[in-house]
């Protein structure tokens, strides 16, 4: 229904002319692009009906639903799009895709393929482009031998319970909006270069093996960076997690852009960006790879992820004394408060 709805206004929209907020663009360098964009979206809009979605009109966001169509191997991601004033002359969108069953190897590869459609057409509209691409990716999915022989396991994890089974993975526009503040730092630079990556010991665990990632980061296009790097070892590439939490502090706003993705551990993501939330670091991304040996941890695991991420964290001299100690007081006033309720 809401669908629907945005669907009506954004085409009546279209008829009527631009926003006036788009009206003042257009009076703008990116003229050009800005009507590219109002015809591309228009054509989009015809082209895939309710699945398509204006999320923000003024502020140019967008998503789309993508699936494979395929019965009971039936895969859905979500594509959410922002198009700066820039594209398709000179930027690409800054994307987000949504998808539970999306996660390590998998995204980095998709990712990766849709940078390189981006440049071979760079200067074009590719919106339409990027989404047959990711069609294409799901329907190989569903057409490998595991998506046949358990396609309702495609979003399970080594220790979820099924109760998440059927639910959609909803977009977070939230974050996404707030990204719109921050797309420069989400662009391409000459000058970046991959973050030297160093690594932590080891621990394991009733078979399972844990081992931290950590690097210098400064913007969010370094934090992919250092992902592919991490990917480039076969062996952390064939993890069945890869966590990983970072904080950047921005100088200009004094404020933090931070994130972070579980990669099917659902919950491991969050608590390491809160340990280095606790930890206070700054300029900083921390990935644990776990490597599953076949018996369940339980919340042990959480344990050993969040340790292994302090360990490398003050193997590197990340940490202040006065970090340690607001995370020991951090962690007994957690403990204290779960006795209470017992």
């Amino acid at each position: 229904m809401t669908l629907a709805v945005s669907k009506r206004n954004h085409l009546r929209a279209l008829r009527n002319g631009p926003p006036r907020s788009l009206e003042i663009m257009l009076t703008s360098d990116h003229a050009d692009d800005l009507q590219s964009q109002i015809e591309e979206v228009e054509a989009l809009s015809s082209i895939y009906g309710d699945e398509w979605c204006v999320i923000d009109e003024a502020s140019r966001i967008f998503c789309i639903k993508i699936s494979n169509d395929m019965g009971d191997a039936k895969l859905t991601a979500c594509l959410q799009v922002i198009l700066p004033a820039d594209y398709p002359s000179s930027a690409p969108p800054i994307y987000q895709i949504n998808a539970s069953w999306l996660r390590g190897l998998e995204r980095v590869t998709l990712a990766n393929s849709l940078e390189e459609t981006y440049v071979e057409h760079a200067g074009e509209s590719l919106l339409y482009l990027w989404v047959e691409k990711i069609r294409e990716f799901l329907v190989e999915k569903s057409q490998s031998a595991g998506a046949e022989e358990e396609p309702a396991g495609v979003n399970k994890t080594t220790e979820e319970d099924d109760d998440d089974d059927g639910e959609e993975e909803l977009p977070d526009f939230r974050t996404l909006k707030m990204n719109t503040e921050n797309v420069h730092l989400f662009m391409t630079h000459e000058s970046d270069e991959v973050p030297p990556v160093k690594h932590g010991d080891i621990i394991t665990d009733r078979r399972s093996t844990f081992q931290p990632h950590v690097a210098p980061v400064v913007t969010p296009r370094q934090v992919k960076m250092v992902l592919d790097k991490l990917y480039e070892n076969k062996k952390i590439a064939s993890a069945t997690h890869n966590i990983y939490a970072y904080r950047i502090y921005c100088e200009d706003k004094q404020s933090f852009l931070q994130d972070c993705e579980d990669d099917g551990e659902t919950a491991a993501g969050g608590r390491l960006l809160h340990l280095l939330q606790i930890l206070d670091v700054r300029n900083v991304m921390v990935a644990v790879s776990r490597w599953y040996g076949g018996i369940l941890l339980g919340p042990d695991r959480f344990k050993h992820i969040n340790n292994c991420a302090r360990g490398v964290l003050a193997q590197e001299g990340y940490l202040t004394s006065s970090a340690e100690e607001a995370a020991k007081v951090g962690g007994k006033s957690k403990k204290t408060r779960s006795k209470k309720t017992k």
